[in-house]
């Protein structure tokens, strides 16, 4: 017997598979030939890796500190 709890989570988990799905596999822009932050060219090999890439490792490795660093370290 099925209750509503049951088909509550279910529902649940439903949403979440398409909400991951809306998500992983929107198209992302170009990739940039230059990074946004400073001006650096962006290699090759990265651009043809992250589709829609727009900072150079280094630049990229600072934004995501900051944003750790701002979401209280999570």
């Amino acid at each position: 017997m099925v209750d509503t709890m049951d088909i509550a989570q279910q529902r649940q988990a439903e949403r979440l598979a398409q909400d991951i799905a809306a998500v992983t596999q929107r198209p992302k822009g170009v990739s940039a030939f230059f990074c946004e932050e400073c001006d650096s060219a962006i290699p090759e090999a990265r651009r043809r890796a992250l589709n829609g890439v727009s900072r150079c490792v280094g630049c990229q490795e600072l934004a995501e500190r900051r944003a750790r660093h701002y979401q209280g370290g999570v």
